[in-house]
């Protein structure tokens, strides 16, 4: 049965005015008589914006003109840099539809996945608004020699901070990290998808009306073999969201300069549903897990463990869930999953399923592209019978595509979840929350759920987000998520007596003086 779908919108819905992009494209770095790309909406094929495109010259005067504003902008007191951030979520409120239109042209994804990146603007930038003061101030520290020497860490800002964000989630993992970086003091220049640049310069045009410096946080694009290497020599903090292959080619083009960085990767992520879960509960969660945004999720489900006590009633249920589905390019809350974005990505997603079949793996839902929907939509898809010859058993696909494993005991199918290169992501469903909790102890992830797929964890902003093994370095999220983008720093004073022997005391005496007080200071427990 093949997933229904919501009536099509007229093709006028699926454009936007051309003063609207003209306003956009003009936060673009870039020259006059520059290139220029048009991007199309996924939903259609049809046009959707004419862009100018960015030079390698162009990169070097963004950069120029960072230098410069960052200088004024990190001298400000931090409470005067959070006050456009603190005005950022009611203007977002204010012009929800905007956005959401523009999140879901760009992008192709379903209005309700648009809106969690609505959400995750609004509430990330204020939580962070909220926190900066307290987390950049001054901070007093302990000293080996108390009263004698007095220690604080200071925080300093990196400086101009080259950003790179992602097709997939472009509103969010844009600005979502540029927010913290610009509250720490840095200037941005930010590096988003061609494809999917129209959702950041619209939060750059709200925030600079909202009083944040014009050339704070600048926007280039083109294409990477023009001006990748600008973007990255140039840059005093490099933060990147993207594939493993992208963030390793990242690290070795900075390491030499030992420019630090921060990298969100890619992901194969597990949910292991438990002998005891809410069978009904697990069932609807595993179809968010797996089929937000069609699947083109780093944090999403793509393999799924139910042990062999529930086997029997979750996979039906599961499966027709996934079966009831609609699809749809409408801008309104109706389809339960949209496009893919890219050609590339349907194509990657047929071979992995194609091949997959051929091999001997059961589709039990889905399996096929829908063109009659739009020209980049797939079935919401779910698989048994993948074995390890198999690409889309340890490879990340990147699509609506989930395969199911059935299993009898914890202690396996925690072995067969860590059984990957990568450690972004996963999820585990019981009705023991305690059980829960033990058992994604035990998972290499940098975020483990428990009876949710992946927004629990994420939106948890006062927790770290990364990923263990190949899925990245360094974390969003939590006071890290904005430390990164500065340089500690520690001044220490010495008063009343210095490091070496007071008057005419000789070494030898200071020397058993100072080895006897390390014994003093364990027993009063001053180190």
């Amino acid at each position: 049965m093949a997933s229904p779908t919501v009536p099509a919108q007229g093709a006028a819905a699926h454009r936007l005015p051309q003063q609207k992009i003209d306003r956009l494209a003009s936060h673009i770095a870039s020259g006059e008589g520059s290139p220029t790309a048009t991007i199309p909406t996924p939903f259609t094929g049809e046009p959707l914006a004419t862009l100018p495109l960015s030079t390698a010259g162009d990169v070097a005067r963004a950069y120029e003109k960072a230098r410069r504003v960052q200088k004024e902008w990190a001298a400000l007191p931090v409470r005067d840099r959070v006050k456009p951030f603190l005005a950022l979520p009611d203007a977002l409120v204010a012009r929800r539809s905007e956005i959401l239109d523009i999140i879901q042209l760009e992008t192709g994804k379903a209005r309700r996945h648009a809106m969690e990146e609505f959400l995750d603007v609004a509430l990330c930038s204020l939580h962070y608004a909220r926190r900066a003061e307290k987390l950049l101030k001054p901070q007093r520290r302990r000293s080996t020699m108390p009263g004698l020497t007095r220690v604080q860490e200071l925080r300093h800002p990196k400086g101009v901070v080259a950003l790179i964000s992602p097709w997939n989630y472009p509103f969010s993992l844009g600005a979502s990290d540029i927010v913290p970086a610009l509250l720490a003091g840095n200037a941005v220049i930010h590096k988003p998808d061609t494809q999917t640049c129209l959702s950041s310069l619209w939060v750059l045009d709200l925030l600079v009306s909202l009083g944040l410096p014009r050339d704070l946080w600048q926007v280039v694009i083109g294409d990477p073999a023009e001006i990748g290497d600008p973007l990255l020599d140039a840059a005093d903090y490099v933060s990147f969201t993207g594939s493993t292959r992208g963030g390793k080619a990242i690290a070795e083009r900075v390491a030499p300069r030992l420019v630090s960085y921060s990298l969100e990767l890619g992901g194969k992520n597990p949910m292991i549903v438990l002998d005891d879960a809410d069978v009904e509960r697990a069932a609807r969660g595993a179809v968010r897990a797996c089929f937000t945004n069609a699947g083109q999720l780093c944090i999403s489900i793509e393999r799924l463990y139910v042990h062999e006590a529930v086997y029997d009633r979750f996979v039906p249920r599961f499966v027709e869930l996934v079966k009831g589905m609609e699809l749809g390019t409408g801008l309104d809350f109706k389809a339960s999953m949209g496009s893919l974005t890219f050609q590339r990505q349907l194509d990657n997603v047929t071979a992995h399923v194609d091949q997959a079949v051929k091999a001997g793996a059961t589709v039990l839902a889905g399996g096929k592209a829908r063109p009659d929907v739009g020209p980049l939509f797939y079935e919401p898809t779910v698989l048994t019978g993948v074995t390890t010859d198999m690409d889309l058993c340890a490879s990340e696909t990147f699509g609506p595509v989930v395969s199911v494993y059935k299993y009898s005991d914890v202690d396996e199918v925690i072995d067969r979840a860590n059984d990957t290169p990568y450690g972004l992501n996963a999820s585990v469903w019981t009705k023991d929350t305690a059980r829960g909790r033990r058992i994604a102890a035990r998972i290499q992830a940098g975020t483990v759920n428990v009876n949710d797929g992946y927004g629990a964890a994420f939106i948890s902003y006062d927790a770290p987000m990364g990923g263990f093994k190949q899925s990245g370095v360094g974390r969003r999220h939590g006071s890290e998520g904005l430390l990164k983008f500065t340089e500690p720093q520690t001044v220490a004073s010495q008063h009343w007596m210095d490091l070496e022997p007071p008057g005419g005391l000789g070494y030898d005496t200071f020397a058993d003086l100072l080895a006897n007080s390390v014994k003093v200071m364990k027993k009063l427990r001053i180190k």
